[in-house]
């Protein structure tokens, strides 16, 4: 612990910082697409005038960071210090001597992997507990003195950031490429913050409950909630089994279902992020995976 953070979330915010950085470099930068957010204002000034992203990142952030700072908590602020701060040193290690890499023949490639890159880096620093400062502390104090939603105010600063830069300094089909590069960015980013290891949640109704139920823990090592439910046609009040199992198991727990009652009702649906006792957590509550 330094000052109350965690050394492995400085680290992970350093490594997404290094990743994000690195996408501005050599895929934007060099292919001249832009980006949304505090991010495509720096790309707007160093195409317009060469500023260099690494100071602007600063200029742009510092005072965002003391008007809002209060909203973020102490931890948090803490952590978006060492992300801003990290990403404009890398962005200038990265820019001293950058790998050449041609992609002008392909620019669906180069917004893929910018998209691919920026939402890494930011994706691990948001799942670690950081920011990156900028719209995020804005869309704070937009929703708490004007009442617009955080997502709102986010989607309409990208929007007003990328038209201003089709309109300056991307043609439009350089603009059509920055829309995928971001999209693809929101996704990775989504995909980082729910987790790379996707499970499946089943809702099961069942007349032998407890004949699966007992199945289910003793041959796959999987708890069953037991859910108090009742039918809404027939006002049948029955218990309802809930389960969570790896996704490579899904199979495995329908067949186990089928083979004591072919005629239970089985609901599958994906379940993101699980944390507990048998995913993150042993069966002593020891963290799997620290």
């Amino acid at each position: 612990m330094v000052f109350g953070l965690k050394i492995k979330n400085i680290l992970f915010i350093l490594l997404g910082s290094a990743i994000f950085s690195f996408g501005v470099v050599h895929f934007n930068m060099q292919n001249n697409l832009g980006e949304g957010g505090f991010t495509g204002i720096t790309l707007l000034f160093y195409f317009l005038w060469k500023w260099d992203p690494a100071i602007s990142n600063l200029i742009l952030n510092i005072p965002v960071f003391f008007i809002g700072w209060k909203f973020l908590g102490r931890n948090t602020f803490l952590y978006t210090i060492i992300g801003t701060g990290a990403v404009s040193i890398f962005l200038y290690v990265f820019q001293i001597n950058p790998l050449k890499i041609d992609l002008h023949s392909d620019m669906t490639l180069a917004a893929l992997f910018a998209g691919v890159f920026i939402g890494v880096g930011l994706g691990i620093i948001f799942r670690y507990g950081g920011t990156t400062g900028g719209v995020d502390i804005i869309a704070r104090l937009v929703h708490k003195y004007i009442g617009w939603s955080m997502g709102k105010t986010m989607f309409l600063f990208d929007f007003v950031v990328i038209t201003t830069s089709v309109f300056t300094i991307l043609d439009l089909v350089n603009g059509m490429y920055t829309l995928v590069a971001v999209y693809v960015g929101a996704r990775v980013i989504d995909f980082i913050q729910e987790g790379a290891y996707s499970a499946r949640g089943a809702t099961i109704i069942s007349n032998n409950n407890d004949a699966i139920a007992e199945k289910i823990i003793k041959d796959m090592d999987r708890g069953v909630t037991v859910l108090s439910g009742r039918g809404s046609f027939t006002g049948e009040k029955r218990d309802v089994l809930y389960c969570i199992v790896g996704r490579n198991e899904i199979v495995r727990l329908k067949n186990i279902i089928n083979d004591i009652d072919p005629h239970a009702f089985v609901a599958v649906s994906s379940v993101h992020d699980v944390v507990g006792e048998g995913f993150t957590l042993d069966e002593n509550k020891n963290p799997i995976n620290d």
